[in-house]
């Protein structure tokens, strides 16, 4: 045996048929093993209060040094002294559900309550930006200062930044009621100030707009549109309107909840060029579809209207 040093372990040839392990000449139970492919690791090995070995991995020769490990070895094997386990308390951590398991449960138990459009904004905000920073982390193990350091990351965008804030609250809230954690690292962070743009449309804008519309007698969206613009309802409103929905003799759109954003059943008047506008597009009603505006896909609604716009 001989002391663990940088000097001894570079010296060492990997065998190419096997794996070789080398213990300190001075500190029991601290050692390398090196690969055939010369990777070499550091290693403790020791016997837990039950009399069982255990080898626990300290870290890879070039990311870690030689006193570096000896150093942590020491303290792994003091541990040991007062009956702690340090492989099987690793292997635990290494078992706590992730900010990726989260994610996925979030996703699977939660977000189905919401609204579709909802549901793939989240998508969106995990994907692109709390999975890249934060997935691999631990959820117990995630601090204030790991959410902050997200947020400031987002600063000169607010409202991308506030978003995955509100997300990663209620993802927490939920881990909390999981039992994966005791507190919510997001609470008494402060949001940033947003400035909402509103832009109306004037007389004349609005005449041009209609009769741009009306080029296109043929096109379902162009009557989108202008239903938006008539009832002033939101685009998922009018979307995934259904014809069950109106009472074209009283007119009366009645808005199940389901649709609304306040989750209750709302009932609109309808202006009689509301109404001409559903009488127009009755021409556009497929035997197979229950929707006002029916997609092209078989039973389904219009999807996207950017491209018309």
């Amino acid at each position: 045996m001989s002391r663990i040093t940088k000097r001894f372990i570079e010296s060492i040839a990997p065998d190419p048929e096997k794996r070789l392990i080398f213990w300190d000449a001075d500190l029991k139970g601290f050692g390398v093993v090196v690969l055939p492919s010369g990777r070499r690791t550091y290693v403790v090995q020791y016997r837990n209060v039950d009399r069982v070995k255990k080898r626990l991995k300290l870290g890879i020769h070039g990311q870690i040094t030689a006193e570096f490990a000896r150093e942590l070895a020491k303290k792994k094997l003091a541990a040991v002294t007062h009956g702690e386990d340090p492989a099987k308390e690793k292997k635990q951590i290494q078992n706590l559900p992730s900010i990726k398991d989260l994610a996925q449960d979030y996703l699977e138990r939660h977000a189905h309550k919401k609204r579709f459009k909802s549901i793939q904004e989240d998508g969106k905000l995990l994907k692109n930006i709390i999975l890249p920073a934060l997935g691999l982390a631990k959820v117990a193990h995630v601090s204030r200062r790991d959410i902050e350091t997200l947020h400031l990351r987002y600063e000169k965008t607010p409202y991308q930044a506030n978003r995955a804030l509100a997300l990663l609250s209620k993802m927490f809230s939920l881990a909390i009621l999981w039992g994966w954690r005791e507190n919510n690292p997001t609470k008494g962070i402060q949001k940033y100030p947003e400035e909402k743009r509103d832009r109306w449309l004037n007389d004349e804008e609005m005449d041009r707009l209609w009769q741009s519309l009306d080029q296109y007698p043929n096109h379902l969206t162009a009557y989108v549109f202008k239903f938006l613009l008539l009832t002033g309802a939101r685009k998922g409103e009018v979307l995934n309107a259904t014809w069950d929905q109106f009472d074209l003799g009283k007119g009366i759109w009645t808005k199940p909840s389901h649709l609304t954003k306040q989750k209750k059943k709302e009932y609109l008047p309808l202006s009689e060029k509301a109404l001409s506008v559903l009488r127009k597009i009755q021409k556009f009603k497929a035997p197979d579809s229950q929707y006002l505006f029916p997609g092209r896909v078989t039973g389904e609604p219009v999807k996207e209207v950017k491209t018309f716009w």
